[in-house]
Formats: C-alpha cells, structure tokens, sequence
C-alpha cells in the first residue's frame, strides 16, 4: 500500500499505535482510513486493508472507531464483518454506518430494525437506497418516525401493501399522509386512502397529480366546503381507461354537455370523442369517423344521437373547429401549453355557452402553467 502510505508521516502512524490522547490517535485512524479509501488497492493490500480496519473497529477509543466509521460510512472497502460490528456499537459509532455503508445485506439491515432503537431505524429508513424487503418490514414493525422518513425517501422502493401497511397503523398521522401523497409514484388504490386522510392542500396535489378512480373523482367533484373540488376534466386527462371513465361519469349522470363541452375547450379531444361513443351507442371509431372524417354534417349527425342540446352545438362546432385548426398548423396536442392556447382560440370565437361554463372556462384561462406551478409548490 506505498501509494496509501505516502500520504501518512510517520509521526501519524507512531500517534496512532503509541499516542496516548484520544484526539491525536483518531486524527491519526482518519487520515489513515482517508488514505486506504483513496488508494489504487491491488487485491493483497486490499486484505491488508482489511486487516487494519478490523483491528480499528476494536479500539478501546470511541473516538478513533468513530474516525473510522464517518470516514468510510459510504466506502464500498469496509467489510461486511466490520459494518456489523461498528452498527452494534454506541450511538456515535453506528449511526453513520447504519445510514449510509453499501456494506449490508437486507439481513443486516432487518436485524438492526428489529433490535435496535427508534433513531437506528429512521437511519435504516432514510438509507440512500432502501430495497422491497426492508421497507415492508419498516412499515410493518419499525415507529412511526422511521415509517414517515421511509415514505419521505423517493429512494425507497415501496410496495403498495407497504403503503396500505404504513396508512392503517398511522393514518392519523398529518405527516406520514403528506409524505406518501408527495411520493413521485402511487398506486390509484393507496391515492384514494390518502384521499380521506389528508388535509386540503395535500388532497388538492393529489386530485391534481394522480389519477384517481372515476367513482372517487365523482365523489369529490360533488364536495364543495369540506373538501377541495376535483376537476373532472383533469381527471379525464388523466385516465388511462378513457372509456370507462367515461361509461362510469355516464352511469353516474355525471356526463353531461357542459362537461362535455368544457373538456372539448381544454384540448381533451379523446375525453369528447369517447363521450360522444358512449352517449350516442356507437362504437369509438365510428364516434371518431363521424367527428373528423364525415364532412361537415357527421359531427352534427352524432350530436344529435348523443340527444346533446341543439342550442350548444354551434359551440362544440367552435371547439372541434378550434382544435383541428391547431392540428393543421402542426401544434403537439398535449400538455398545459397545448390546453391554454385551445382554450384562448375557442373563447375568441365566442361561443354560445352558458353562463356557468363560460366562467370556468376564463377561470382556467386565467391559471397559466406557471400560476399552476406556484400553486403546487405553496401546496
């Protein structure tokens, strides 16, 4: 290890055997392990490493076993063996190791759950990478600090039985709710449970930024002083199963021509086409045909299968009118870009709305992506 040792005087080596004072031997066990870490080991000093490590690990100092175990608490050279033993001792010693070395296995790291204090399992909990089955274990067994710092780390790979795990034994928990809602991922089951749970500002991101099942969007839609008001037409934009959202809004009595027509202004051509198929008994292809394709009397033709009123149609002939328009002009069609310039081009040709439509319609106008944005960070 010549290259190791070329950064170590002798005087650190003689402190760290021969010193006395505690402060010098572990300033002497922190260069030293700095050094290792940094060398080029061939695979005998690598073992020769090792060596000086264990024998590190078992010093009577907690001082000098601390400067070993912050120096090289991310270090791939410390050895498994060494790992263990350094996370069994004292608070100081262990909590770098048990929070960050790559040296455990799951095993290890279970076994420290089970045995160890609430402060070792938040460490465990807010690892760099928490694998499957830690984190069922955590939610499981560990405390509810442990659990929230879990949910809070987006490096943790969560199941959604985990999630249900951590919900029914702290629910009642503000903080644990709000950091599942905020996780990147969630399953729409575990969404809905949030749901009930959060408080307004939480259930607000969640209604915007995960789907939720349309009996659930209908739901919350409905609540108007206890709950935030959920967009439906965001909900739909947000529906892998167009169809079937789209057959429950219907078997709810939710689907109606202002809904309609508000997804259509919004650029939500699929939720339009889809609600036009289900409320005329077509198929969605020939609902398509008809819209697109027909001339320019196959979307009155289905208009009026869909029973929509008469006294709208010149509005829903803007709205297709306006969308193939951006179409021809080579616009992507998706995204809160897309949307606001639909919705501008649309209002520009005054269309015959109603009164309640048309203020929804310049209240979602008035919410640029950056207005959205600041909402959702104040959230």
């Amino acid at each position: 290890m010549t290259a190791s040792r070329a950064h170590l005087t002798d005087l650190d080596l003689h402190c760290l055997i021969k010193s006395g004072d505690d402060d010098e031997r572990a300033t002497a066990a922190h260069k030293l392990c700095r050094a290792i870490d940094r060398a080029d080991l061939s695979d005998p000093d690598r073992a020769a490493a090792e060596k000086i490590l264990r024998v590190l690990a078992g010093d009577v100092s907690e001082m000098v076993r601390r400067a070993l175990a912050v120096t090289l608490k991310s270090s791939d050279l410390l050895p498994r063996d060494v790992a263990r033993r350094l996370a069994r001792d004292v608070d100081s010693v262990a909590m770098p190791i048990i929070g960050c070395s790559p040296a455990f296995a799951d095993e290890d790291l279970i076994e420290i759950l089970r045995s160890g204090s609430s402060a070792r399992q938040v460490a465990v909990a807010g690892r760099p990478k928490v694998s499957r089955d830690v984190a069922d274990i955590i939610a499981a067994e560990a405390g509810e600090l442990a659990v929230r710092t879990l949910a809070a780390n987006d490096n943790a790979d969560l199941s959604e039985s985990a999630m249900g795990r951590a919900i029914q034994r702290f629910g009642a928990s503000p903080e644990l709710v709000a950091a599942l809602a905020y996780r990147p991922v969630l399953p729409m089951a575990i969404t809905e449970k949030l749901i009930g749970l959060a408080s307004e500002a939480v259930r607000q991101h969640l209604v915007s930024r995960h789907a939720l099942a349309p009996e659930v969007a209908i739901q919350l839609a409905s609540f108007t002083r206890e709950r935030a008001t959920v967009d439906l037409i965001d909900q739909a934009g947000a529906s892998a199963d167009m169809a079937g959202f789209v057959a429950t809004l219907n078997a709810r009595k939710a689907l109606s021509p202002s809904l309609l027509l508000r997804g259509l202004a919004r650029g939500q051509m699929a939720f339009f086409e889809h609600g036009l198929s289900e409320l005329a008994g077509v198929s969605h292809d020939r609902s398509w045909l008809m819209i697109h394709d027909a001339g320019p009397l196959g979307l009155k033709a289905i208009y009026d299968r869909a029973g929509l009123p008469p006294r709208l149609f010149q509005a829903f002939r803007a709205g297709v009118d306006t969308w193939r328009g951006m179409q021809a002009e080579g616009v992507m069609l998706s995204g809160e870009r897309f949307q606001q310039r639909m919705l501008e081009r649309f209002l520009t040709q005054r269309p015959n709305t109603g009164r309640e439509d048309l203020t929804y319609l310049l209240e979602r106008l008035d919410r640029t992506p950056e207005t959205e944005m600041l909402a959702a960070n104040a959230a």
